[in-house]
């Protein structure tokens, strides 16, 4: 590991790159998990901090199970639910000004399904969208493209398959032409990029064995969402598996560069900022049997196996077993919260910790950057708000009907937020 302070990098800039997407239009459409631009920083700013009916602008409720998160575009809110056992899944629709239900759609029925993890669902995988079409991904269970402006479905495909074991995760992303998806089973573990109009493989990248020989079986497996990363002047794709993160270029598949870190069944997804990439490993065991993660920041500028020589730092979180919600990063200030409940401000340029404090349930829903403020959202339904910064101060809390596992989206001043029971629109407007 290389004990250095983080430059920021003259040389080249990272910026996220999904074809028909800028920045600025953040507020104006929430197409992937975490944001059109996979970083969980808002553009909106008005959002209210109390939360309750004289803000709530609509409540509509989602039938069975599902932990996706919702995607915006348009006057359209989609979400994916599931029944219990997973032999129906469904792709829902509402108004984005009303609530209504615009379309319910039965996407699949598997023949067979695989069991999952008790805090899992069959519909836990984020859709992602764009104008005229919507994307929704069930893992081995099936992946579709279907048309907003009539419910029709486009293509389907159920023929990638991998042992999740525990229940897929993976959300899918757009980059340019393409459908980008994650398959990391016990079993196999690959990449593939559809083409995104017919469904048609254009590639796919096999993860190399040898990082994961010395995982036992039950290790193996991933729920990562990729981020796409431009490092001078060239795209890259950053999927940190269970065993081994690796940048690929997402036209072709071709592994750019690796960094070897040898954890299990790794779930939150890369994040950056000042031409720096931060991934939490999976689970570790140390010499004494006890497990833990590890916080990686790394500069993305290299070839080949990078892990000598580009890793900036290493923060060990010796009382976390895993890591499942994505950090957000603002102004070189990374804000987590670990599967122990510990809520942490970490110093980007250090890995140093600089504040935590210790909540009373679980936050799996990824925190929300939004006008100078951390949004979190707990599966008891808890929403805590803080303000951003190197200290720690509440700003609001409040309580929702029911958990809180999926993140929400936050546009046109407007918070649209999932629980188990219900999709709110919550507005000052």
């Amino acid at each position: 590991m290389i004990s250095k302070p983080i430059l920021l990098f003259c040389f080249f800039s990272i910026v996220f790159l999904f074809g028909f997407k800028e920045a600025s239009s953040q507020d104006k459409n929430w197409t992937h998990f975490r944001g059109s631009t996979l970083n969980g920083i808002a553009a909106t700013e008005k959002i209210p901090l109390k939360l309750d009916d004289s803000n709530i602008k609509w409540k509509t409720k989602i039938h069975d199970n599902g932990y996706s998160s919702p995607v915006v575009f348009n006057n359209q809110v989609w979400v994916t639910t599931a029944k219990p056992d997973g032999k129906e899944l469904y792709a829902v629709c509402t108004d984005f000004q009303t609530g209504k239900i615009i379309y319910d759609i039965k996407v699949f029925t598997p023949d067979e399904v695989e069991g999952k993890h008790s805090i899992n669902t069959y519909a836990s995988n984020t859709p992602c969208i764009e104008n005229g079409f919507v994307y929704v991904h069930y893992g081995s269970n099936g992946t579709a493209c279907i048309n907003t402006s009539n419910g029709s479905i486009v293509w389907k495909r159920t023929d990638f398959k991998c042992k999740h074991v525990q229940g897929p995760a993976s959300s899918p992303i757009i980059y340019k032409n393409l459908l980008i998806l994650h398959f990391e089973g016990i079993d196999v573990r690959y990449i593939i990029a559809l083409d995104k109009s017919n469904g048609k493989l254009v590639w796919r990248s096999d993860r190399p064995k040898e990082p994961y020989e010395a995982l036992t079986e039950i290790g193996r497996k991933a729920y990562i969402t990729p981020i796409i990363i431009n490092v001078k002047g060239r795209d890259m794709l950053i999927s940190n598996g269970s065993a081994v993160c690796i940048a690929y270029d997402p036209n072709t598949g071709k592994e750019i560069w690796r960094v070897v870190d040898g954890a299990e069944s790794t779930i939150s997804m890369p994040f950056t900022e000042n031409g720096v990439v931060f991934w939490y490993t999976g689970f570790m065991v140390s010499s004494n049997g006890a497990k833990f993660t590890e916080l990686l920041a790394v500069n993305p500028d290299g070839n080949g196996d990078i892990t000598g020589t580009n890793v900036l730092w290493k923060k060990r979180d010796e009382q976390a077993q895993n890591q499942l919600l994505t950090p957000v990063i603002k102004d070189g200030l990374i804000y987590s919260v670990n599967t122990r409940n510990k809520l942490m401000c970490i110093d980007a340029t250090t890995g140093k910790e600089i504040w935590s404090t210790h909540l009373t349930s679980n936050y799996n829903a990824s925190p929300i950057y939004v006008n100078g403020n951390i949004w979190f959202f707990s599966v008891k339904g808890e929403v805590l708000v803080i303000k951003a910064g190197r200290k720690y101060e509440v700003v609001a809390q409040n309580q929702m009907d029911s958990g809180i596992w999926a993140t929400p989206a936050f546009l046109r001043n407007s918070m649209i937020l999932r629980t188990q029971k219900y999709l709110y629109r919550i507005s000052e407007e």
